[in-house]
Formats: structure tokens, C-alpha cells, sequence
């Protein structure tokens, strides 16, 4: 531990008249709690930080097998005796006009996309029909792997004709039930359709198909000087398609901004087959409605997105991270503030999290280190910053970082020296999803919040459930978009009754969206109500009873069924 401590580029040390910063890589650091963090002393948060960290990982030991009913399947653990579970979507019976798969349909997917690309191993459906964390599962017969747009075309032609429902799907990254069928819809997984198109190397604009990897695309435009404008911790896993689908936000939202600007075009296929070519590749495009904006979060509700035009920004490739604690959430607040004012165009992440999310992540997940490892701090903030001119990028950072101290706004801090430094940093914020599973179950919420308000819904929680759980806070700052995780040794009816709808009415209250995004998906499609007015969700149904009147694509998601039918 100490040895990697001396890697780091730069160390804090406060007092109430000065600041040290140590600019050499391999001296031993000389750093000091700060007075600004009352009731901080070392060995004070030393022994709460072990107290705590012995209870979790005893916790741990003793977590068995849970079972839970979800739209009337049981979700069990494939291998793994630790759930996730959030809303239940109760009471919610099969749509009675929607036909069952018959070999007649099986040959004729076969005659279209090849005997190869449809599949009915049981296996392969047992993977295609389980979200990633084991919380929704489906009873589909029949997974389908179209290779182009016209056989995406061909199949929803036929689905639409023979009242077949239709899931689709890419990398299967999401959280609320939206990419797997909840009862025996048809999964149409668009995995082969991962073509790159083409790219513009004056304008940075990227034309690709939907089931391209988000990582893939990031690593092809690393070769030619341009980065993608989202970056995702499933970033290895999750499709381009299913990323506008749900319009992902991510890590670098405050930057580079949302897909809804981003995303310049695209191809989508409606439930009758019809292809839509909105695959524009101007920035400006002012000819009627812009219809491909409704494509962008429905999430595959009013059609299957095929293709992506998305406009990319060039790799700059002075980057910097600092890894910072503050003493409470109003410092966190204003150093945004600050950084946005102070760091201007070079500001390109600012994360959150609280000290609970760091025990979390420093019990449960493999190889994390502490990057201040002699105090357990209330919050810590990520803020990296990304520019052309390394002096000009380094200095501007050093300089806000140092009236920030001064100010009593950061407690202490790190700046990574290199890209392993840098990695390791991000993993403690990234492998948040990953500790929280491994810790027993979770209840997940995605909220959108002013963010003077964001953490009061935390310590509401907090006071709600006392000790029967670890409530955990951490997001996006930089645009108000808080992760509110409630872990718990097993599932307990209860403790759900205590969240919601309490969870939602907060945020409605506080003038919040309960999906800032991951979207509805299953969890949350009867919740639309606490973010959305009835004239406006009256709206969305005439729209998708429009392009999709036979209800087929992605049913039980997004809208309330009863508005539906």
C-alpha cells in the first residue's frame, strides 16, 4: 500500500495557514488529516473503517440462497447465492392476444436469417432470457440473430402479422428488466450487426450498425484521433443500439453532453417491418419533425434501431484525475460549482460518492486500494479534466485544486501520476455495481434530482430504515444524477415497503425523475406517473398505439399496460 502511495503525482497536506504539494513521484508522501474535518483523526476513522469492514465481510460469510417471484417467474441464482431485487411488477398477467411460437414459425425464421441464427439451445436461451444481475427472467423459446437491416425488417413483418411479441436486445447491460422478455416474447438480439460503416475524419461523425460494442467503437476512433462521447462502466459489454435505445448518460455527460445531441441520425425498424432512414450525418437538419429524437430512450418500444450516425469528438489526450474527500455534501456542491466556473472547457467528469460506497467497494471488490488510506472521509468527488496543452491543463487543475483546499473545501486529496493510477481511481467509482452484488441484495434506483437536493434522499432513506440496510449514495454530480442503492443480507418484503413508493413520491416532491438513466424498462413503466403528467403519458401511448398498434415490441416496458389495452 505505501509503496503504491508514493506512485502517486501529488498528495495534500493542510494546516490552517499553508499547503504542501509534493510534485515528486517517488518521495514518501507527507500528508495530515485536515483540520477542516472535525472528528476525522486517523486512528479515530482508522477503527471505524475496521469495525465496519469486519461487520461486512461477516455479513457476507453468512448470506444464503434467496428466491423471489418476479411477473410470476423465480429468479434464482446461477451459481451465485446473492440477489439483486427492486420493484415487482405484480400482478402483471401475459397479453392474451399475443400468439405462442409455433415450428411453422421456427422455419420460417430459418428460411430468412439461416438455421445458425436461430436458436432454441436451451442454454443459449438461458443466458438470453436472465439479465446481468439475475433479477428478471423470462421464458422465451426462441432467440434470433438477425446480420442486417432487411432481415430485422423481414422478422418484424412477420411478428407483426402473426401477433408474435418481440424483445429486443443487445448486450444485456440494463437494470430495470428492459432487454429480456418477461414472459416467452420472441428475442431478437442485433450482436451480429456490428458493421462500422464509416467515418468522417474531418467532421468526427461515425456511421455504424446497432450491435456494435461500445468499447470496440471507442478503440477504433482511439486510432484515429477521436473518442466516443459516452463512457460507460459496461462499456466492454453494451451495444451502441441499446445505448441510444435507453439514451445512456454515463461518465462524461457534462462534457461532451446527452445522445439526444449527439446522436446526428439513425436507421430504425417499426413493428411492421417498415425500415425509417433517418440516418443523417448533418449537424444541422431543420426539414420537418425530427422524428429520431422519439427512437432515443423509448427503448425499443416504438422500433428497433438498426443503424447510428454520432457525432464524436476529438481525443485530447492531456488527461488528468484527481481523487479528492470533502467533509460533507454542501463542499461537494460548491467545489462543482467551482470546477465548472474555474476549470471551465478542461472539466470533463466530476463523480460522487459517499463513505459508505467506499467501505463497500473496499470490502467487496478484489485489488481496490484507498487512495487516502489514512482517514475514511464522509464523501469523495472524481474530477478529471481533459485538454490539448498539458501545462496549460495541469496548471489550470493545480491551481483550482489549491484555493480549493485553501477554501476548506477539499479535505484531501490525490492526483494520479499515470493511466494505472488512473484506472485504479475510476475502479473504485466503476466497480460500485460490482461490490454492491457481491455484498447480498440490492434495490437499485437511478434518480435525476437539483442537486442541492440529491443526497437528502439519501439520509431520508437512512432514517426510514434504520438498521435493517446500508443505504449507499454515488452518481454524476455534474448533472444531478444520483445511484441510490439499498444493500441487504436477503430480500425482505418490508424493507421494500419502506422504499417505495416513498422513493418515488420524494422524488416527485423534490421536482426529480425517477429514471435519469436507465430508463423505465419493467421496473418502473407503472411509476411514469411521479415524473410524467397524464396528459403527457396519454401522449406517449397514442404514439406508440401508432407506430406499433399491435402492441408487439417490447411489451410490459416503458408505458403503464392498463393504458394500453
Amino acid at each position: 500500500m505505501e509503496k503504491w502511495r508514493r506512485s502517486s503525482h501529488r498528495f495534500f497536506k493542510h494546516s490552517l495557514s499553508r499547503i504542501i504539494v509534493d510534485h515528486r513521484s517517488n518521495s514518501t508522501p507527507r500528508r495530515l488529516h485536515s483540520d477542516l474535518c472535525p472528528g476525522t483523526g486517523i486512528s479515530h476513522f482508522n477503527n471505524v473503517y475496521l469495525e465496519r469492514r469486519s461487520q461486512i465481510l461477516q455479513r457476507d460469510y453468512y448470506i444464503g440462497k434467496s428466491q423471489v417471484f418476479i411477473s410470476g417467474n423465480l429468479v434464482r441464482a446461477c451459481g451465485d447465492q446473492r440477489k439483486h431485487f427492486g420493484s415487482m411488477a405484480s400482478g402483471l398477467q401475459r397479453n392474451p392476444m399475443f400468439a405462442t411460437v409455433t415450428l411453422d414459425d421456427v422455419n420460417y425464421f430459418k428460411g430468412v436469417l439461416g438455421e445458425k441464427n436461430v436458436i432454441q439451445d436451451e442454454d443459449r436461451l438461458a443466458t438470453a432470457n436472465v439479465d446481468w444481475m439475475h433479477k428478471y427472467k423470462g421464458s422465451s423459446k426462441l432467440l434470433l440473430r438477425p446480420t442486417c437491416t432487411e432481415e430485422v425488417s423481414q422478422i418484424l413483418k412477420y411478428c407483426n402479422s402473426r401477433r408474435l411479441a418481440v424483445v429486443p436486445q443487445g448486450g444485456n447491460t440494463g437494470l430495470v428488466g428492459g432487454s429480456v422478455p418477461v414472459f416467452d416474447e420472441v428475442i431478437v438480439n442485433l450482436g451480429s450487426m456490428d458493421k462500422i460503416i464509416s467515418f468522417d475524419k474531418v467532421s468526427g461523425i461515425l456511421v455504424c450498425e446497432a450491435g456494435s460494442i461500445l468499447e470496440n467503437l471507442d478503440a477504433f476512433l482511439a486510432n484515429e484521433g477521436f473518442i466516443m462521447p459516452l463512457d460507460l462502466g459496461a462499456k466492454g459489454s453494451c451495444h451502441i443500439g441499446g445505448n441510444v435505445s435507453t439514451n445512456a448518460g454515463g461518465l462524461r455527460l457534462i462534457r461532451y453532453g446527452s445522445l439526444h445531441g449527439n446522436v446526428l441520425g439513425l436507421e430504425a425498424v417499426l413493428a411492421n417491418g417498415t425500415v425509417l432512414d433517418m440516418l443523417g450525418t448533418l449537424r444541422k437538419d431543420n426539414t420537418g419533425y425530427d422524428l429520431k429524437q422519439l427512437f432515443i430512450g423509448c427503448e425499443g418500444s416504438l422500433g428497433i434501431i438498426t443503424k447510428v450516425s454520432i457525432l464524436t469528438p476529438p481525443r485530447l489526450f492531456s488527461t488528468n484525475l484527481a481523487f479528492l474527500a470533502c467533509n460533507d455534501f454542501f463542499s461537494c456542491q460548491k467545489l462543482l460549482l467551482e470546477a465548472k466556473r474555474k476549470l471551465g472547457e478542461v472539466l470533463s467528469a466530476f463523480e460522487f460518492l459517499d463513505g459508505q460506497s467506499m467501505e463497500m467497494v473496499l470490502a467487496h471488490l478484489e485489488g481496490t486500494r484507498n487512495p487516502l488510506p489514512s482517514s475514511l472521509y464522509h464523501f469523495y468527488v472524481l474530477i478529471e479534466t481533459i485538454g490539448s496543452d498539458p501545462s496549460y491543463v495541469r496548471e489550470k487543475l493545480e491551481a483550482f485544486l489549491l484555493q480549493s483546499m485553501e477554501g476548506g473545501l477539499i479535505c484531501d486529496g490525490a492526483v494520479a501520476q499515470d493511466t494505472s493510477q488512473s484506472s485504479s481511481f475510476w475502479h473504485i467509482r466503476e466497480g460500485l455495481p460490482e461490490a454492491l452484488s457481491k455484498a447480498g441484495t440490492v434495490y437499485k434506483y437511478d434518480i435525476s434530482l437539483p442537486v442541492e437536493k440529491m443526497y437528502g434522499l439519501v439520509e431520508e432513506m437512512r432514517l426510514r430504515l434504520g438498521q435493517s440496510a446500508k443505504v449507499v449514495g454515488y452518481g454524476h454530480l455534474g448533472d444531478g444524477n444520483l445511484h441510490l442503492n439499498i444493500s441487504t443480507l436477503e430480500y425482505d418484503d418490508s424493507v421494500l415497503r419502506k422504499i417505495e413508493p416513498f422513493v418515488y413520491e420524494w422524488t416527485s416532491k423534490h421536482k426529480g425523475s425517477i429514471s435519469a438513466e436507465h430508463g423505465l424498462g419493467l421496473m418502473k413503466a407503472n411509476e411514469i406517473h411521479y415524473s410524467k403528467s397524464p396528459e403527457t403519458v396519454q401522449l406517449m401511448a397514442s404514439i406508440k398505439k401508432l407506430l406499433d398498434p399491435n402492441c408487439i415490441l417490447n411489451p410490459y416496458k416503458v408505458l403503464p399496460q392498463s393504458i394500453l389495452h
